[in-house]
């Protein structure tokens, strides 16, 4: 199932009462822009899912108001519109011509579902009916939408459900977006800061790709083996504070920088993680993460740059390794991966990859792995269209597989942060129950 399955409708209370699609509101023509090296790995990843909630009230008149916002910023963000196509050489690229759908928008009721049920669940169990395209491939774009956003009525508030095409944009791109559109919303006329859409200006080397949709493309985490959870840790200032001075207690041995708060936060979910699955000393575990290569990139491309500029950067250990050492050890080896992934690794990754293209699944993520998307520095908790920052900002169920971690800024603010994991169901329940991990300070 291409995960817009009937039956689970009836079963969560959510009633989806039209479907409707908006477009740019004036005529732009025909666009084609090439994908990149940069862009092209993902296209076997699923959408990626964002959900907001927000208390208010006037279910309608919101829905107009962000269909008519959304009319505005697609005017610049007008890839978001189109759809993926080929071209003559087999090469992806994202097509965007006027008489195309634009954006789809659904909107929906689940009047039973109240705000603070969703801020207090932990998992993303209770998400699934709120946000489109569960399970959806980003290869189907050839076909869908690229964004499809869900506006559900709730009993005290709205659920904004989106489900993007990562094959087309990564998470800098993604927020870049939605405050774009909020800023509108709140009254701008026109968004602040434009997206940078010449893709190739980063990378020009033209990949052919011979990708074709398995003949019925099944959910990531149906045929992932062991049963997973998903939970979502928060971590206060306090908390935060208290992980970065133990990791610095004893500085890097290479007398630079101290660790910062990502390296510090990144060892502390690595070496507990590894813990509560209870690996044997001589098992490897791998750390991944997905690092935005903007300024990293020769010559630097602006933060506005819009598409996909990450890159997988990976570090590797023995279990027993991890655990027998200090904080410093792991905490320098994810430091050690970030510093020397610059802009000649950056070269010669691309090149690799160009030489014999390799589409990502999850099991490329490594042995044992912990891997971080997402980041803190998202200022997902500004996004607000006119009636207030949200409730709650999590990600869906697409693109979750065992080690999988987002980190989003806290709702409380400061330097706290959001840590949503997904594991394999024993090991969870382990690392809930690991008082050092938790941290309630």
């Amino acid at each position: 199932m291409a995960g817009d399955s009937g039956k689970k409708e009836e079963m969560s209370n959510v009633k989806i009462i039209s479907t409707s699609h908006v477009k740019p509101g004036k005529m732009i023509g025909r666009k084609e822009c090439q994908l990149v090296t940069f862009d092209l790995p993902y296209l076997a990843f699923h959408y990626n899912q964002k959900l907001l909630f927000y208390k208010c009230g006037e279910f309608e008149e919101k829905v107009e108001k962000l269909k008519d916002g959304l009319r505005v910023v697609l005017e610049e963000f007008y890839q978001l519109a189109g759809k993926l196509g080929k071209d003559e050489d087999g090469v992806f690229r994202v097509e965007y011509d006027d008489d195309m759908d634009g954006v789809e928008v659904v909107e929906a009721t689940a009047m039973e579902i109240g705000i603070e049920e969703l801020a207090a669940e932990d998992g993303t169990a209770s998400f699934k009916d709120l946000i489109p395209y569960n399970g959806v491939l980003n290869l189907e774009g050839l076909h869908r939408p690229l964004l499809s956003v869900q506006v559900t009525k709730l009993k005290d508030g709205v659920a904004m459900g989106c489900a993007f095409n990562h094959a087309i944009l990564d998470g800098t791109s993604t927020w870049h977006f939605m405050s774009s559109w909020a800023q509108i919303c709140s009254g701008s006329n026109s968004v602040s800061v434009s997206p940078f859409l010449e893709r190739t200006k980063v990378r020009n080397t033209r990949v052919k790709l011979d990708l074709s949709l398995p003949p019925n493309p099944v959910n990531g985490d149906a045929n992932q083996g062991p049963q997973l959870r998903e939970k979502l840790f928060r971590f206060s200032e306090a908390a935060i504070d208290k992980i970065k001075t133990k990791v610095n207690s004893t500085p890097p041995s290479d007398s630079s920088k101290p660790f910062s708060t990502f390296q510090s936060l990144a060892y502390h979910v690595w070496h507990h993680v590894t813990l509560a699955r209870e690996l044997k000393p001589q098992d490897y575990t791998v750390f991944t993460l997905f690092a935005d290569c903007r300024k990293r990139v020769d010559p630097p491309m602006p933060e506005s740059y819009f598409g996909n500029l990450i890159h997988a950067i990976f570090t590797v250990t023995a279990a027993g390794l991890l655990s027998a050492n200090p904080p410093q050890f792991g905490a320098s080896l994810v430091k050690k991966a970030i510093e020397a992934h610059n802009a000649k690794a950056i070269e010669e990754r691309n090149k690799e990859w160009e030489a014999a293209p390799k589409i990502f699944e999850y099991k490329d993520a490594g042995v044992n792995c912990v891997a971080v998307g997402s980041s803190p520095r998202f200022k997902v908790y500004d996004v607000d269209f006119g009636w207030g920052k949200p409730e709650g900002v999590r990600s869906g169920s697409n693109n979750r597989f065992d080690g999988m971690v987002y980190l989003y800024q806290g709702k409380s603010g400061g330097r706290s942060i959001d840590v949503e994991i997904a594991l394999e169901a024993g090991a969870l329940e382990k690392l809930e129950k690991d008082k050092e991990f938790v941290l309630e300070v």
